[in-house]
């Protein structure tokens, strides 16, 4: 399910469903939306904070219901990621949302409600760069920042290696709806009602902080959950602060090869999509078709 592409003068609602946000952060952000035509509604709780949440579960989740339910609203920018989505993740009024389908945008542990809102309602949400804790940065450049304009009209996307060297671990071509996101928010939903379903998907995995030995651990948790055998095919986005402390160690590649190396469907690393400039911005539960011969991932419009 598509939502409605955002047109100039449009508002969009900023929330922080999982970490505490800084409001000298969050500020600093305004002129990149206003600069685009786009008015800015805060949550009543963007502010909150409670040990390391933005605020109490119940205020977190009243500002997503709320947005949700505000006709004016056209999108939902997540502040910032952090912890905290996957605690109220049960108590989400998923009918409120499909009668409500607009604009849905961040990642990280937002990934969960990715997760959960897609296999739940249908609805194509994004995953890109977080006001708080991205658009801030001195080194937000101009491929994530334009990436935001496919919020603006259905736009074709297409990564290729003129953005960044690609990696073929296996060859083939596959074209499926893109799901996925941050690896250890994925795991976590394995077990659960909103456990990832990657049956003929295109599987995008990205994480930061994460050492190669927990990486290997939740792709074992993932292989063993029949998720990397049910996909069409693997996307291995940005793997950020991933340099071993333990010693010895493997080096990623050498996880991703063991992992890949009797798989049958294609799979491609390198992606600048995660934790990482340039952020790739891609809409997940898209059309997407990835290709170890082109090096390529394209990408349907996520919006109408």
């Amino acid at each position: 399910m598509l939502s409605y592409r955002l047109k100039t003068g449009d508002t969009i609602g900023m929330i922080a469903p999982a970490g505490p946000v800084k409001k000298e952060k969050l500020e600093q952000s305004f002129s990149f939306f206003e600069n685009m035509g786009l008015r800015i509604k805060l949550g009543q709780h963007v502010y909150d904070q409670y040990g390391y949440l933005a605020g109490k579960d119940t205020h977190r989740l009243a500002d997503f219901h709320q947005m949700v339910a505000d006709r004016n609203i056209k999108a939902i920018i997540f502040a910032r990621g952090g912890y905290g989505t996957g605690r109220f993740i049960d108590k989400l009024d998923m009918e409120l949302i499909k009668k409500n389908p607009k604009i849905i945008w961040g990642y990280s542990d937002i990934t969960f409600l990715h997760t959960a809102i897609r296999q739940a309602t249908g609805l194509i949400t994004f995953h890109g760069p977080m006001p708080a804790s991205d658009m801030v940065k001195k080194d937000f450049d101009t491929l994530s920042s334009q990436l935001f304009r496919q919020l603006f009209g259905p736009t074709n996307l297409i990564y290729s290696e003129s953005i960044s060297p690609l990696t073929v671990y296996r060859e083939g071509e596959a074209t499926g709806s893109i799901v996925g996101g941050n690896l250890s928010l994925l795991v976590q939903t394995i077990g659960t009602p909103y456990e990832i379903v990657t049956k003929d998907k295109l599987l995008f995995i990205e994480d930061i902080g994460e050492e190669p030995y927990r990486v290997d651990g939740m792709m074992n948790q993932l292989r063993l959950a029949g998720k990397l055998k049910d996909a069409a095919g693997i996307i291995i986005g940005d793997f950020a602060e991933a340099e071993p402390k333990v010693q010895p160690s493997l080096r990623m590649e050498e996880v991703w090869k063991h992992y890949f190396r009797n798989y049958t469907k294609p799979v491609v690393a390198g992606f600048r999509i995660g934790h990482c400039f340039p952020h790739f911005s891609i809409p997940l539960g898209a059309k997407a078709t990835l290709s170890s011969r082109t090096k390529t991932l394209q990408l349907s419009p996520g919006v109408r």
